[in-house]
Formats: structure tokens, C-alpha cells, sequence
């Protein structure tokens, strides 16, 4: 494992300006945590369900709204295959950029289409504003490790190297249901998934992660 690169993975002293934020699940164990940003749509989504499917995997699905909105029968596709989902905005926008009420109602307009406790701020940023609103209602989910599958300036060798070489028990890692990640992930994914198995890592449900860092939590009270 690398040291640092924080394209990849946010140092540890930055994750606690978001307190009360999903980060990365517990560290007991060999679990990692498989999400999914941007989707769903039909050119990706099955496929990456599929193999989902095959490997016996749990994920969550951050979901745009506009996409659930044009594909409700592949979001439902998501829920009757026991993965989660979580509110990813409606229009993917991004919280820096946009004024917190403009910023909220683009999410409650999401959460029309998207029942979930779950949300990720699109592009991961948000003003400190906006986090303290959101978890009044979500539990806010960042990530550990980005794949950063949607560059297209990356070969498929260089995203499964982003994982791998980042990867730790406990991971919260973002790939991407998405046409601008296609590519890499159609080609990065099932490397990444069989060469965690080899490591001896399994892959949990976030529910369960949050589960026990709560737990976790109510002992160090």
C-alpha cells in the first residue's frame, strides 16, 4: 500500500472536518465496502448488477435523480437485488457552486425519486453548511478510496492500481455506474473484485457498516 496520494485517498485529518461522516467502516476484520456513484443507467448499471450477481457482492448505489427519474425499472432492479441506495443529488451538482438553499431543494427533489437515509455529496465537496443541514436527515457517505474509473486519461491497468495499492480493511471505495467511467470499469472491476478475494477481503453492506460504527461509537461513550 502507498503512502499518500489524495486523488486517491483523503488524509485522515481532513476527514474530520465532516464529524459524523462515513469515511471508512470498521477496520476489524478484511471487509471493504463496495458504492457505486452517478447511475443508474441501462448502458452500465446491468452490467455492473450482473456482475454483482455472479460474486455474490453487496454495494450502494449512489443514485442522480434525474437518472431514476428517466430509469425507475432499473433503480427498482437495484432494490429487488438487495443492494442499497443512496441520494446523490438530482442533478449531480455540486455544493461549492451552488447556494445552500439552491443546493437543498435539488437534493429533496432527488429524495422524491431516491428513499434513502444515505447521501454523497456530488464531487465530494459541500460547504461545513451544508454537511451540518444534511445529517440532520442523512447519514452523509464519503469513500476511503476513489478508483477515479471516470478519467479518461487513465488505462484500465492504472484504476485497478488505484484500489489495490490503497486498499485497507475497512474501505469505503467508489467506482462509477456511469458512461464516462464505462470503460475502465467494464475492464477494472472484475480484476479489482477477484484480486481482493485473493487477499483474503470480503465484501460487506454498508448498513452493516454503519451498524457497527455506531456500536463501536455507544463503548467509547
Amino acid at each position: 500500500m502507498l503512502r499518500f496520494d489524495p486523488r486517491i485517498q483523503v488524509p485522515s485529518f481532513l476527514t474530520g472536518l465532516l464529524p459524523g461522516a462515513l469515511w471508512r467502516g470498521p477496520s476489524a476484520g478484511r471487509q471493504v465496502f463496495l458504492t457505486f456513484d452517478d447511475g443508474p443507467v441501462p448502458e452500465v448499471t446491468p452490467w455492473v448488477l450482473d456482475l454483482l450477481k455472479r460474486e455474490n457482492i453487496p454495494a450502494c448505489f449512489f443514485c442522480v435523480g434525474e437518472n431514476v427519474q428517466r430509469h425507475p425499472d432499473l433503480y427498482q432492479q437495484i432494490l429487488d437485488e438487495g443492494h442499497l441506495t443512496g441520494n446523490h443529488s438530482f442533478n449531480h451538482i455540486q455544493g461549492m457552486k451552488t447556494t445552500d438553499a439552491d443546493y437543498f431543494a435539488n437534493i429533496e427533489k432527488a429524495a422524491r425519486y431516491i428513499e434513502s437515509p444515505f447521501f454523497r455529496p456530488p464531487h465530494g465537496f459541500l460547504r461545513r453548511s451544508q454537511f451540518r443541514q444534511l445529517r440532520q436527515k442523512y447519514q452523509v457517505v464519503m469513500w476511503d478510496v476513489v478508483s477515479r474509473d471516470y478519467m479518461p486519461n487513465l488505462l484500465p491497468e492504472q484504476v485497478v492500481r488505484n484500489v489495490l495499492n490503497f486498499v485497507r480493511p475497512g474501505s469505503v471505495i467508489i467506482f462509477h455506474d456511469s458512461l464516462k467511467a464505462q470503460k475502465n470499469l467494464y475492464a477494472a472491476l472484475p480484476v479489482v473484485v477477484q484480486a481482493l478475494k485473493k487477499k483474503g477481503y470480503s465484501f460487506g453492506s454498508l448498513a452493516d457498516a454503519l451498524k457497527a460504527k455506531d456500536l463501536i461509537q455507544k463503548n467509547k461513550n
